[in-house]
């Protein structure tokens, strides 16, 4: 006699029901793109090179002529900082060298300090640099990006001895007669013994930038593609 009871076989697994979707927590919401801000190397660059124009200011500076203003190291600090960072960040550096003087501490040639320093025989050469830095550093940047290797030196040359008389020099002589109220061939007269030696630091600045600039080729980025 056949069973014909049926059998009930194993409870087949159903399909999988679908999964939902685990909610979405703050965890899991991707991130957003950083903003490019100040990087570090910026950061550490300018404060290395504001050391190095506290620095030059504080070897002693020799007087020359009858105007009080002395021959320093200044000139030959500010032309390298701006032939080396360009044009923000030497701008920057300079800028905070000139800050830190202003608000008291001795670092302005022969240990002097504070805003007074604008009515002596020296604002016009203060205030140009940061004007010398922003100028020289655009050339740099130019030239570093554009031109070739062998014609960096003679390139910045150029560019630093214009920046030299047209901005650090004219300036000077600016503030010669509006604090010292000389006339001007008197002010030409004070200012032209330092511009030899002014000439003669860019030459420095300028090898000194260049050998920089070949062996770290990342201090002037280039522009992103």
């Amino acid at each position: 006699m056949t069973d014909n009871t049926p059998v009930r076989s194993p409870a087949q697994p159903g399909p999988a029901a679908p999964r939902g979707r685990a909610p979405e927590t703050s965890s899991s919401v991707p991130d957003r793109p950083a903003g490019r801000g100040v990087d570090a190397q910026s950061v550490a660059l300018v404060a290395v090179f504001t050391a190095l124009l506290v620095a030059a200011a504080i070897v002693p500076g020799v007087p020359l002529g009858g105007a009080g203003v002395p021959i320093t190291l200044q000139t030959l600090a500010v032309m390298l900082t701006g032939l080396v960072l360009g044009p923000f960040r030497g701008g920057l550096a300079v800028l905070l060298y000139l800050l830190l003087g202003f608000v008291g501490l001795p670092v302005f040639s022969r240990g002097q300090s504070g805003l007074q320093v604008l009515s002596g025989p020296t604002a016009g050469y203060l205030v140009s640099f940061v004007v010398a830095a922003l100028v020289v550093g655009l050339a740099a940047r130019v030239v570093v990006r554009r031109a070739r290797q062998a014609l960096w030196v003679p390139l910045l040359l150029v560019a630093s001895f214009a920046t030299t008389v047209v901005v650090v020099h004219a300036l000077g002589i600016v503030g010669l007669m509006v604090n010292l109220r000389l006339p001007l061939s008197a002010a030409v007269s004070a200012d032209l013994p330092f511009l030899p030696g002014d000439l003669v630091k860019d030459v420095v600045a300028v090898v000194a930038a260049v050998a920089v600039h070949r062996a770290f080729s990342d201090v002037l980025l280039r522009p992103r593609a």
